[in-house]
């Protein structure tokens, strides 16, 4: 057991590197500071998430669409902070391809003429699944930015608290946080 004067150092390596990879995958970036557990339990959540979304949608609902504005497609902007796992849907909006890999996974729905018949197909058979699936993905894009927060600034809180001791005004320790010269390491105290 560690005594209360005991810092468990949590390196950070290069954050802007740690944040990249966080946002390519999710839990590259604390596998890359060797947070391995953390690294893990991010991927699995996150992309899990993700993946659940898209078959609820059948592969339908991350697309990248912006043709007019009763078109756009702004639950996009969440579900592009999955990062990699996103990135078929600008790929296909933008070379305006038809398929993937021979599915309609990531294909924006056809506008003919104002109006989009296919989109409206998709909502009449999938019914609320299209819009839980929408959910699943925006919700796995706003979990991921915590986690790239997390790679890149570290733990939430730099000293752990610590129960009032008579005599002691202070909660939070006697006050070794770590300073701002110190930021790919982050100095935790083992309460």
């Amino acid at each position: 057991m560690a005594k209360e004067n005991d810092e468990i150092v949590v390196n950070l390596k290069d954050p802007a590197i740690a944040g990249v990879l966080a946002w390519l995958l999710p839990g590259a970036g604390h596998w890359y500071q060797h947070r391995r557990a953390k690294a893990v339990i991010f991927f699995v959540c996150i992309f899990g998430t993700f993946m659940y979304g898209m078959f609820l949608g059948e592969g339908r609902v991350v697309y990248a669409q912006w043709d007019g504005p009763e078109f756009r497609r702004y639950p996009f902007l969440c579900q592009a902070a999955v990062g990699l796992p996103s990135l078929p849907a600008v790929l296909l909006a933008w070379s305006g391809g038809e398929s993937f890999f021979g599915t309609k996974w990531y294909v924006p729905p056809a506008i003919i003429g104002g109006k989009s018949p296919e989109l409206d197909e998709l909502h009449l058979r999938l019914n609320r699944r299209f819009e839980l699936g929408t959910v699943f993905t925006m919700i796995a894009g706003l979990l991921n930015v915590l986690a790239i927060y997390d790679a890149v600034c570290g733990p939430a809180y730099s000293v752990a608290r610590r129960s009032r001791k008579e005599g002691d005004a202070s909660e939070t320790g006697d006050g070794d946080e770590a300073g701002e010269g110190e930021h790919p390491q982050q100095h935790l105290a083992d309460a």
